[in-house]
């Protein structure tokens, strides 16, 4: 579903992570069972020590992105997905910048999916982070 009057409400999470969807300004503008596209403006309250986005915050937005891709495909089937690997390439070092980040399904089958997922700088399209995300499909509790 993407909604052209603005950004879609993800699901609640835990408080790490409220805090960082807060703290990022996260917005997620579109959420089907194959893309999801949400964008995010990292600054200090990111960084590691030496002063660059840590790469955590990069393996959370990879993950959260494509769980809600992935939850949404098997929705209708009384299941959501949970991640089982999570593989994120930290490509370029950025201290403060908007970023997208897009999540696209490689494989949907009955019991996993493997999600890919870039996150670019909006400034210039630059690639900064790369992650690959599996998950598998359980039944809802």
């Amino acid at each position: 579903m993407s909604d052209p009057e603005g950004p879609i409400e993800p699901l609640p999470s835990g408080s790490a992570v409220e805090y960082l969807r807060r703290s990022a300004d996260y917005k997620l503008h579109e959420l089907t069972g194959t893309r999801v596209r949400a964008t995010m403006s990292l600054h200090e309250a990111h960084h590691q020590p030496f002063g660059r986005v840590h790469g955590g915050v990069y393996a959370i937005a990879v993950e959260g992105v494509a769980s809600a891709g992935a939850s949404t495909a098997v929705a209708d089937q009384g299941m959501y997905a949970v991640g089982t690997n999570n593989n994120t390439d930290f490509l370029r070092p950025v201290t403060v910048a908007d970023v997208e980040v897009l999540a696209e399904a490689i494989f949907q089958g009955r019991t996993q999916q493997l999600w890919e997922v870039s996150i670019t700088r909006v400034e210039d399209g630059k690639l900064v982070a790369r992650g690959r995300l599996r998950l598998q499909n359980i039944p809802l509790p």
